[in-house]
């Protein structure tokens, strides 16, 4: 195993901001090796179509692609020691699966906050993926502006979590932390 001097990153930014490019792009350049945790469920042609298209960007730099779309911390905890870098896309669609399984607020805020503590424990690098769902309007449905709240406050509690936070705006990732 290879030991890398920053043990968690968060990624956040707009959708189609370069997020996810970036976040490649840098485990890509870390040494060891890598496994991309994918939080998305292919429930329809659109979204095969898609994982497709990531999976066919990552090539053959990546060790093993882990889905699950619930466990996030579980999975984290199982594959943790097994690679030196873990690259997890998407934290909003992991709260959006959350909040379809029916959990609570508090359940799932409890369920980030155990991602936060672990984050810096695990012994691999763990680069996180996350939308910015907060700078429009405000949304004109409750389960919208519940889905939107949730995201900023585990935005928040991950970003005071994690060593490096970046911020994508239209491809250029702005350090913020």
């Amino acid at each position: 195993m290879t030991k890398n001097p920053v043990a968690s990153v968060l990624i956040g930014g707009g959708v189609r901001s370069g997020k996810s490019d970036f976040a490649q792009k840098m485990a890509e350049n870390l040494p060891g090796r890598r496994a991309y945790l994918a939080t998305a469920e292919a429930l329809d042609a659109e979204m095969e179509k898609r994982i497709a298209q990531h999976q066919a960007a990552r090539g053959a730099n990546w060790h093993k692609t882990i889905e699950e779309p619930l466990e996030l911390n579980a999975a984290l905890q199982a594959t943790g020691s097994e690679f030196d870098i873990i690259l997890v896309d998407c934290l909003t669609l992991w709260l959006s699966n959350l909040m379809g399984r029916g959990d609570s607020d508090a359940r799932i805020l409890s369920t980030v906050d155990q991602l936060a503590a672990a984050v810096n424990r695990i012994p691999a690098t763990i680069i996180l993926v996350t939308n910015e769902v907060g700078l429009g309007l405000v949304p004109e449905h409750p389960v919208s502006r519940r889905f939107r709240d949730l995201s900023g406050f585990a935005n928040q509690r991950l970003a005071a979590a994690c060593q490096e936070v970046y911020f994508t705006v239209w491809g250029l990732p702005q350090k913020l932390k």
